[in-house]
This record gives C-alpha cells, sequence and structure tokens, in this order.
C-alpha cells in the first residue's frame, strides 16, 4: 500500500512538516549525492505562488544539512518562458537564498538518453539529477491549462534543459499524447522523495494563475502517482480521468484507487476549487501559447563574433556534438541540435544568443 502524508502547517513553521516527511519516508543521506529539485516554472516573486516557496526549499535543505554529511545540489530547469535565465529564475523567487549555497545551474550538462521513439529517440537531461543517490522532488500544489493539474509526476519535466521541453510539447500535439510525454519523462529518473508545497496553492488557469488559495498543508509520499492522485481529490477531480495517472499506472509506477493509498492525516476536498477543463482546452486551444511553443522550438544558438573569444567551451559541454569551430567561430547544425541551450549557459563570454 502506497502512503502519501496530509500535514498542516504554514511558511513560517513548515520545518516541522518537512521533518515529519523525512521521518515517514526515511532515506539514508549520508556520503551520498542528494539532487533537490524545486519547481521554478520562470522568474517570479515568492507571493505570486507560482514556484515552489523558499520557505519550503530551505526546511528541506536544513534537514539534510542536519542528517548529513552529503553532498546537495538544488536546482531546476525553468520552463518556455525562462530560457537562458536559470540564475536569474532561482534569484527573484527567493530560492537561491534558500538553497544556502547548494544552488547549481543544472542548465549546464546534459547526458543524452533513450526516449520514446514516437517523439524523440533521445533526449538530455541534466547529468546532475541523472549522477544523484537520492533525488528530491518539491512539487507545488497547482492547477495547469494542458495536464488539469501539476504536482509530483509533472515536476520532473524540469529534469530536460533548454528548448526541449517545448519541442515535446509541440511534437506531442496535443493533450493527450502530452499526457503520456510527462510520464516518459518522468520515468527516466523517477524521485526517490516528494514534498509538495500546498502551504499557498494555485487554482484556475494554471500554471501561473494569479488565483491563489490559502491551503495551508504541505504533502509528501515515496510515490507519485498516489501523491497525484490525492492532490487531485482535494481539487475535486476524479485521478481516475487524468490520462497521464492512467499511463503512470499501466507502467507499473504507482497506483491511483482509494483502496491503494493510505492518507497519514486528513484529506478533504477544498471547496469551489477551481480547475481548468479536463480536456486540456485551456492551453491546447489558446493561439498565443501555441505560436509561443512553436517559436521557442525553432531557435537555435548563434555565436556573437564580436563578444565570441573561440574558447570552444560551448563545443565541449554541446551532448550531441552540434556545434563546430568554422573560421573562429562557433557554428551549429541545425538538424542536430537538441535545442537544450548547454552552450549558451555555459558561454563564459555570454557570446550565444538564439535566434
Amino acid at each position: 500500500m502506497f502512503k502519501v502524508m496530509i500535514e498542516p502547517t504554514s511558511y513560517d513553521l513548515c520545518r516541522k512538516a518537512v521533518g515529519r516527511a523525512f521521518e515517514l519516508f526515511p532515506i539514508d543521506v549520508r556520503g551520498k549525492k542528494v539532487m533537490v529539485k524545486p519547481n521554478v516554472l520562470r522568474a517570479s516573486a515568492p507571493q505570486e505562488g507560482i514556484a515552489t516557496n523558499p520557505a519550503v526549499l530551505r526546511a528541506v535543505v536544513e534537514k539534510l544539512e542536519e542528517m548529513g554529511p552529503a553532498a546537495i545540489v538544488v536546482g531546476d530547469n525553468p520552463g518556455v518562458f525562462s530560457y537562458g535565465a536559470n540564475e536569474m529564475s532561482f534569484e527573484m523567487t527567493g530560492l537561491r537564498d534558500a538553497a544556502k549555497g547548494y544552488y547549481k545551474n543544472i542548465g549546464n550538462d546534459a547526458v543524452q538518453v533513450d526516449f520514446n521513439a514516437e517523439y524523440r529517440e533521445r533526449v538530455g537531461v541534466s547529468r546532475e539529477v541523472l549522477d544523484a543517490d537520492i533525488v528530491i522532488s518539491l512539487p507545488k500544489f497547482k492547477t495547469h491549462g494542458l495536464t488539469v493539474m501539476t504536482g509530483a509526476i509533472k515536476n520532473s519535466y524540469g529534469i530536460l534543459p533548454g528548448a526541449q521541453k517545448a519541442m515535446l510539447h509541440r511534437l506531442a500535439g496535443g493533450p493527450m499524447r502530452f499526457h503520456e510525454v510527462i510520464v516518459d519523462v518522468f520515468r527516466l529518473r523517477p524521485p526517490d522523495l516528494f514534498i509538495v508545497d500546498a502551504v499557498v496553492g494555485m487554482e484556475g488557469n494554471g500554471p501561473a494563475s494569479p488565483d491563489l488559495r490559502d491551503i495551508g498543508l504541505i504533502l509528501a509520499s515515496d510515490n507519485a502517482v498516489a501523491l497525484d492522485a490525492t492532490i487531485a481529490r482535494m481539487m475535486g477531480l476524479d485521478p481516475a480521468r487524468l490520462m497521464f495517472l492512467q499511463r503512470a499506472r499501466e507502467l507499473g509506477l504507482g497506483d491511483f484507487d482509494k483502496a491503494a493509498i493510505e492518507i497519514l492525516g486528513e484529506l478533504k476536498r477544498i471547496p469551489d476549487f477551481k480547475v481548468p477543463p479536463l480536456g486540456g482546452e485551456a492551453m491546447a486551444d489558446n493561439e498565443f501559447i501555441s505560436q509561443f511553443i512553436h517559436s521557442r522550438t525553432i531557435l537555435r544558438p548563434k555565436a556573437d563574433p564580436e563578444k565570441c573569444t573561440a574558447c570552444g567551451t560551448c563545443i565541449e559541454q554541446c551532448p550531441v556534438s552540434a556545434l563546430s569551430m568554422v573560421n573562429d567561430l562557433p557554428t551549429v547544425d541545425a538538424d542536430t541540435c537538441i535545442t537544450c541551450f548547454c552552450c549558451q549557459e555555459m558561454c563564459p563570454e555570454k557570446a550565444i544568443t538564439l535566434q
């Protein structure tokens, strides 16, 4: 049976709730590499409720320090609107300070792994995620216009650096296939522990809606399917109608049936919680969003000859060898490029732009 913790708290007192999560779902971090992945959709202020709140991240980091020693890395790859703004996103959200010196731009280094060939044969995953002995995911309790809700499974979409996320959005072509894609990304490296910031949640047309709800909870589990099913029920949704949960269960990643989940705490439906349409129409039918996603997928890196010193860092860091030096200027093979933008992140002269 899968277990899900539901613990009342506030941001000021969330250290206690986070500590209880580690007690209920114990992990031995001593001497291990621990990757902590908050939800950093884009650069935003903490009060906007778009990203994992810094108080939750700080509580997790301090608990890991207490349990250590461990090699801790805190990082994420921001979404479609913030490519190339990893450090700025962490700074504005307050998460860089909350990471207590453990923040790292994980978009700088990607490893190619096999994927679902129906979409792409291979994708680039941040090396820090794959190298970690333990991955701790810190999702935000939010709605999502395409997947209805975003939680434990969807938070793993951020292990992909750069425009690969937009590329897969486009290749999926619609909500049904995108539900499949996010599960395929999730199972590349399922996290070991999930701690959800549900102190302040988001309703309406997320994942960047202005409609926030005071919920006052921290949720935790070591199983993403059971946890997302619990979030869905709190939102008033039937988990069986969410396509990504159906696929995750089919793949043996967990179960969403009530009989398979033990709730450690009190599960209450949030009254009048506003959710997007189940078919994903809130985003799929939005012409602006569709055009914006497409515009991100056709971006390619280009070196500024005035700034470039031909040091070759971008060529060395490209995980698919899409760059080569031509007349002392790195040049991209557009067909080989996977739009991870590691070259832009790593360029010491900031000479790489996206065009």
